[in-house]
């Protein structure tokens, strides 16, 4: 049946729940069709609410029972939920429930993934598990009773009885109904344990299907560094007895925090050298992070309401940014951080689906777990600590923790704890959180015997809801570099507050170059004006990783611009630059492999737009395979000592190993080009790793070759379904444009795709909508055939099928065709009979740019 009318939800109408709960008890008797859910809930008038309906949410539930204070009631069911008159005073609620987790495709509450129960229940997934104030903000102590004939019954807390077919679980933390997880299934165990800096001894289980038992030492080593580095750098002690994670391979996320029971998506835990790449081994160290570090931030203080999702999620990214550089590089870390900030959250910022970090409103807060949200929201952590400095960041975290532990909090709160630290007003600060869209920052230079004098103007684009900006805080990192390549100036902090503001660098004795924007102090566009001969001078002096991979990357990018524009030839300039850092064997291989990689065609495309330029997909994508086979030659004497495989049997998932193997597969990307794919054939036979097997077949597709190579690998991997999507994904993504589509389509009708698997549709239909050229191929069959199958989703998943709608978020960039052929296509989505209420605002909202 189709959802009512979207209703939208302000943060101006907040109110508090008009009950607190004291405990929550509840018993889980699983059947897969007819699992029953008995609750039993102690409720009591809360006296800061005014609002006294007693409301609990409830969707698709089967109410089979229910009583106040032991009388048996018959609530009302009303829009979302049921209610029911009850005492002014404590009392009693209890509610038997019946809920059908096979049929569950949405895979929200409980569901089964392959014969395993499994629940996920953020954002507002609880209330398809039973009866419940299901918001974060009410905050109550859980036991669980699970009865069930599965050998492994799992939920939150510590264990208090386990018997055969019976567990009953504890967690002592008062927690929303967001972070409830449970687990039931046949599962094996990886232990281990931790002992925390107060010498309490934690066991630690990570819980997998049988076979996948040899790809957990990885993921678990990741958590041991987690929980030390969190003691080690923000006080933060692990609180429970037991810390369990368990592998699903249905889920619509990466991973869930749920309070002592983490639910992760098998693509993000399970690793070993023979099937997951150096890429795969590096985001699994970083989810498993990002979900410990939520122990703090995010489940024992969590957000009072959903606008303050940046809260616990922008913090928590940052923390595991920041947990990844010190395992890994920071400039490397850093580097790729911004690579993923302007290829989304930019992206997102400037188009119809822009919305503040912290919203003002939402029709389905699923469609807002979005890069502004997550990367956007950790940059404004990064810049508090950058404003403020290590030390008084560090107290107000503690202040923050010590004050608010046990609460469901705001960002004002969060802001609070700085300000009493600082004694600084961070109201202008604030403005990040809710002021939409990427600043621009134009500068300019003069220079005045010995004084430099930098002058910046802030302006900020108007966004769907918001059309006048005002000028942000904004933290510029900047150096001096004299002619000699020197640095005269190090490190120095700007803070722009207005809309114009000059800085001045007096007593100087040459005129330098300045290094603007170090580190990336700031999720801003800055526009200076800069020519090449200037570009590459940084590129060869600047001290700051950064900045030496910018001004490589906008040699490249302006590069590219000229051979799409005006059928330029590769800028020499350019070529040379490249030449001389890839062959610097005193740099970080990282690094090199980074400097390696061109602009992305979505990221041309966006500049060509800025510039007032209509992209053509097909024009940038053959500028861009013109520039790799002429980078290719003007390297061809360099690329095979560049290229240097693992030696066999010494395969490690370090930082060390990893730079290496990315520079190698880097160069063999392009060598590939040259010697018709004989040294990648080679590594593909010889390989004992996935990293170089994959990065072999990777260069064999885009060289045009490898067709021999596919086949092998799906043969040996076809019982690998983590490998198997890969196998799926290069396909598409390495497609030629006229052919993605056909592909894609193709792949959608093999035996071992599914739509009901997020990991296998996002193999496919993510890896088309990334193939730009592909996507936007001017048949318009990709559009269509993505609608296709969005429509078909829709029913079963409605939270990927609204996300992989993003995928026509740019439709506005391009020529009048494209455009009418992709509002045809988005139309035809929105007339949808049933269209889920995910899907619904997506669309709509992408429609209205």
């Amino acid at each position: 049946m189709k959802d009512a009318a979207p209703q939208t939800i302000h943060l101006k109408d907040y109110t508090p729940f008009g009950y607190r709960i004291d405990s929550v008890e509840l018993t889980f008797k699983l059947h897969p069709t007819a699992t029953r859910v008995i609750s039993k809930i102690a409720f009591a008038p809360n006296p800061a609410a005014s609002d006294t309906r007693f409301f609990l949410h409830g969707e698709e539930l089967e109410l089979i029972s229910a009583a106040i204070d032991g009388a048996p009631v018959t609530p009302r069911k009303v829009e979302g939920g049921i209610e029911a008159d009850v005492p002014d005073a404590p009392f009693v609620w209890e509610a038997e429930v019946e809920i059908s987790p096979e049929t569950n495709t949405a895979l929200e509450g409980l569901y089964m993934s392959n014969g395993m129960y499994s629940t996920q229940c953020e954002a507002e997934g609880f209330r398809k598990i039973t009866f419940y104030p299901d918001r974060p903000d009410v905050m109550a102590v859980f036991t669980v009773r699970i009865e069930g004939d599965q050998p492994v019954l799992l939920s939150n807390g510590n264990p208090v009885e386990r018997g055969d077919g019976v567990a009953v679980w504890h967690d002592p933390w008062p927690k929303p109904s967001y972070l409830f997880a449970l687990v039931a299934g046949e599962l094996i165990n990886h232990p281990d344990s931790f002992t925390t800096k107060s010498g309490k001894e934690v066991e630690l289980n990570i819980w997998v299907r049988p076979g996948d038992e040899d790809k957990c030492a990885f993921g678990m080593e990741a958590l041991k560094k987690s929980m030390k580095w969190d003691e080690d750098t923000y006080g933060r002690e692990y609180d429970l007895d037991i810390f369990n994670i368990v592998a699903v391979d249905d889920f619509n996320m990466g991973a869930m925090e749920n309070k002592g029971l983490n639910i992760f998506n098998s693509s993000c835990v399970l690793a070993s050298k023979e099937t997951s790449t150096d890429a795969n081994f590096e985001r699994i160290e970083g989810i498993i992070a990002h979900e410990y570090f939520h122990n703090w931030t995010g489940n024992r203080i969590t957000c009072r309401d959903w606008f303050q999702l940046c809260l616990k999620e922008g913090l928590t990214v940052y923390r595991d940014q920041m947990f990844s550089g010190d395992m890994r590089s920071h400039a490397v870390k850093r580097i790729e951080e911004v690579m993923i900030l302007r290829a989304r959250q930019f992206r997102e910022d400037n188009g119809p689906l822009a919305h503040p970090v912290r919203p003002e409103s939402f029709v389905e807060i699923n469609n807002f777990y979005t890069a502004t949200v997550y990367e956007k929201g950790a940059e404004i952590i990064g810049m508090l600590r950058r404003l403020i400095g290590d030390e008084a960041y560090r107290k107000g975290c503690d202040l923050y923790f010590d004050r608010h532990d046990g609460e469901a909090v705001t960002i004002e709160d969060w802001l609070a704890s700085f300000e009493e630290v600082t004694g600084r007003d961070l109201a202008q600060f604030k403005q990040w959180y809710s002021q939409a869209g990427t600043p621009r920052l134009k500068m300019s230079e003069a220079w005045d015997d010995g004084t430099l004098t930098l002058s910046f103007t802030q302006t900020t684009p108007p966004t769907p809801g918001q059309t006048a900006k005002n000028p942000q805080v904004i933290p510029i990192a900047v150096g001096l570099i004299g002619p000699n390549g020197d640095e005269v100036v190090p490190t120095t902090v700007l803070e722009m507050t207005e809309a114009e503001q000059s800085f001045t660098f007096e007593g100087l004795g040459a005129r330098p170059v300045a290094s603007v924007l170090r580190d990336f102090s700031a999720p801003v566009i800055l526009e200076r004006e800069i020519d090449d001969a200037t570009r590459a001078f940084l590129l060869a002096h600047d001290t700051d990783p950064f900045q030496t991979w910018e001004m490589g990357r906008m040699l490249a990018k302006d590069t590219l611009i000229a051979m799409i524009v005006r059928d330029a030839a590769p800028a020499p300039a350019y070529l040379d630059a490249i030449r001389a850092v890839l062959t610097d064997e005193t740099q970080d291989p990282a690094f090199r492999a980074l400097v390696f990689g061109l602009p992305s065609q979505d990221d041309l495309a966006q500049t060509l737009f800025d510039a007032g330029i209509t992209p053509d997909p097909q024009k940038i994508y053959d500028a861009r395979e013109s520039l790799r086979h002429t980078v290719a030659r003007h390297l061809s004497d360099a690329l095979p000592t560049l290229f240097r495989p693992t030696e066999p049997g010494t395969f490690t998932p370090d930082a060390e190993g990893s730079g290496r193997r990315s520079l190698s597969l880097a160069a063999l990307s392009y060598l590939a080009l040259l010697d018709g794919g004989a040294a990648a054939t080679s590594l593909f036979a010889q390989a004992d790793n996935m990293t170089e097997q994959a990065g072999a077949l990777q260069a064999l597709l885009s060289a045009g070759l490898g067709t021999n190579e596919l086949q092998t690998f799906e043969t040996q991997w076809k019982d690998d379904r983590l490998v198997l999507d890969k196998w799926f994904t290069m396909q598409v993504a390495s497609a030629a444009p006229e052919k993605a589509a056909e592909v894609a389509e193709a792949l959608s009708h093999h035996p071992a795709f599914t739509n009901k698997n997020p990991n296998r549709f996002r193999a496919v239909f993510g890896a088309l909508s990334a193939n730009h050229a592909g996507f936007h191929h001017d048949s318009g069959r990709a559009y269509k055939l993505l609608a296709d199958q969005l429509i078909r989703l829709d029913s079963l998943n409605p939270q990927i099928t609204a996300r992989m709608s993003g995928a026509f978020e740019t439709w506005k960039r391009y020529d009048a065709d494209r455009q009418g052929m992709i509002r045809t296509e988005l139309e035809r989505i929105l007339a949808t009979p049933n269209l889920s209420r995910d899907t619904t605002e997506m669309v709509s909202r992408i429609l209205s740019a």
